[in-house]
């Protein structure tokens, strides 16, 4: 299975961001980065489409995996890796 591609929106000052974004570059992982500021029509699809009002939220593909704390969690547990590889 080929990896997901990986995008990452965000805001400039967001601390959050910069930890997912951190987290990220620490697997060498390619992400895409959309800023979501000013751009009201692209944050109510990501309300719509994760539940969540806050970022960065974090997509492997289509499935969201959530924001900073999801992403640092699934990395604790190991799962993050394979997910980014494509293999779950």
């Amino acid at each position: 299975m080929a990896a997901p591609k990986v995008t990452v929106y965000t805001k400039g000052s967001c601390p959050f961001c910069v930890r997912a974004k951190r987290l990220l570059e620490r697997t060498t992982v390619w992400y895409e980065e959309i800023s979501v500021e000013r751009k009201d029509e692209l944050r109510t699809w990501l309300v719509e489409t994760t539940g969540q009002l806050t970022v960065p939220q974090i997509f492997a593909g289509d499935p969201s995996l959530g924001g900073y704390s999801d992403l640092a969690a699934l990395d604790a547990q190991g799962e993050l890796d394979p997910i980014l590889r494509g293999e779950g």
